[in-house]
């Protein structure tokens, strides 16, 4: 079992930044990673991934605003947010799927006032 621990989240006024982080148990050099978000009466939605190999992959609706990177030796992967809009607001989970299985962090949440 890994546990996932994230942090960073808040509450920000639009055209602010937030950095979340997400810290593992465990060792995540062999881990694929990324990034969800589920705002109130809405579905959880992918924000960005990251690969092994550090490839990353974003939601059309974060591309050139969020940055996700990862280190290995810390066992954490993050997530820059810049230029933060309102609809940004919502629950960030973190999730690994780590030899096969799929891990979920608690939540961060993110509020981004107007």
């Amino acid at each position: 079992q890994v546990q996932l621990v994230e942090s960073g989240g808040g509450l920000v006024q639009a055209g602010g930044s937030l950095r979340l982080s997400c810290r593992a148990s465990r060792s995540i050099f062999f881990s694929s990673m990324g990034w969800f978000r589920q705002a109130p009466g809405k579905q959880r939605e992918l924000v960005a991934s990251i690969t092994t190999e550090s490839r990353t992959n974003y939601a059309d609706s974060v591309e050139d605003r969020f940055t996700i990177s990862r280190d290995n030796a810390k066992n954490t992967m993050y997530l820059q947010m810049n230029n933060l809009k309102p609809e940004d607001t919502a629950v960030y989970y973190c999730n690994v799927v780590r030899f096969g299985m799929t891990h979920w962090g608690q939540g961060t949440q993110v509020t981004v006032s107007s």
